[in-house]
């Protein structure tokens, strides 16, 4: 498509957050549906003493959208290759870290404990490197996991629309990309080297995505980064234009804050629990129907609390290493996890809470009808 999607300035988007005052915040609690405007009043410094009203709202919102019901799903790490030098990833080509990319076998054979665990909904996940693992790859590999498995999601280098096209053909039914910062300034202070510090580029890749027809397309930035507040406003900018142009594709967010990993990057920004949590309850008001994913990045303690409060979807039992479920080996992960559970432990949880894990709400037999 010609359209693009364009951010303001990171400045702008920082003013409109600065001018908000309260009658502002209160209004937008009381409307069924908001405008950037409101999403901006909820996101707001003049939103935080509401904050408790803000999670009696989009706890309303989850319920009446989503039931009591929590997604679960679980990554699969296929390589750590990356020719990108992206100064707070574990992967960044610049790190000294054990490199590994599975074989098919391989990979399969760490789907099959997934599968054995319960998981029927899996996110393919690799570093950047199309040299070591490209297309056919990642059409091979969807081949061999599409009538095992209710979804096969992927998060990797950025596509082509006719890639993206051809991988759905294959089996894989959503394609996560996180714009990392929507701060361009920041952008390019944390992107030194590869194709990754094309900003318009990876701006655009959910659009080539969804044009290639792929039925969820995940967003998000990187916590830690840039301001939240304004981080949160892009995304929601991004968000209702995704939903203007292709209103057949479902959307989720993601949440993650920066953790741990090789390289010692230290966040730029303080992001703590309470901001997340308004940013995650601003984004719900804001799009009832979005999926709100909540990694296992954060802590079990936080993770618990937020159960039906807006979050739809939880990680379980995560490793971020390449055949780390085969091996029990970190060696190599992208970044370390907060919550060590396994996935019977985290189900448990959610039932003990009164909510319903659930591991498949999706069949490729719908997929192959499209």
């Amino acid at each position: 498509m010609n359209e693009q999607f364009n951010i303001a300035d990171f400045a702008d988007l920082q003013a409109r957050l600065a001018h908000v005052r309260q009658p502002g915040v209160l209004a937008a609690l009381q409307r069924d549906h908001c405008s950037t405007d409101d999403l901006a009043a909820l996101l707001s410094p003049a939103a935080e003493p509401l904050l408790p009203r803000l999670a009696a709202r989009s706890r309303d919102i989850t319920r009446q959208r989503f039931g009591r019901t929590t997604q679960i799903y679980a990554p699969l790490y296929l390589s750590n290759y990356c020719v990108n030098r992206c100064a707070y990833c574990g992967f960044s080509a610049g790190n000294r870290i054990h490199r590994r990319k599975l074989t098919l076998d391989e990979a399969e054979a760490e789907a099959e404990i997934l599968r054995s665990r319960g998981f029927q909904h899996i996110l393919l996940v690799s570093g950047e490197a199309p040299a070591v693992l490209d297309v056919d790859y990642l059409e091979a590999i969807a081949l061999r996991l599409r009538d095992r498995f209710a979804a096969v999601s992927i998060e990797v280098q950025p596509l082509e629309e006719d890639e993206y096209a051809r991988l759905f053909t294959a089996g894989i039914t959503a394609v996560a990309v996180y714009q990392e910062t929507y701060d361009r300034r920041t952008y390019d202070r944390v992107h030194l080297a590869g194709k990754k510090c094309d900003y318009d580029y990876r701006l655009d890749t959910p659009a080539r995505a969804a044009a290639a027809g792929m039925r969820e397309i995940g967003i998000g930035a990187l916590l830690g980064l840039s301001d939240w507040r304004a981080e949160g406003l892009a995304i929601g900018l991004h968000l209702a234009w995704l939903r203007k142009h292709f209103w057949q594709t479902a959307f989720t967010v993601s949440f993650p804050r920066l953790r741990p990993a090789a390289g010692e990057f230290e966040p730029l920004v303080k992001v703590n629990e309470k901001n997340l949590s308004q940013l995650i309850f601003a984004l719900r008001i804001f799009d009832p129907d979005v999926g709100l994913i909540l990694s296992t990045r954060e802590e079990p303690r936080y993770r618990d609390g937020m159960l039906g409060l807006g979050p739809t979807r939880y990680s379980a039992g995560s490793c971020t290493a390449p055949g780390g479920y085969s091996h029990e080996d970190h060696d190599g992960e992208q970044f370390s996890v907060g919550d060590h559970r396994s996935v019977d432990e985290v189900c448990r949880v959610i039932r003990s809470r009164g909510f319903d894990p659930v591991c498949k709400d999706w069949d490729r037999t719908f997929q192959q009808a499209l």
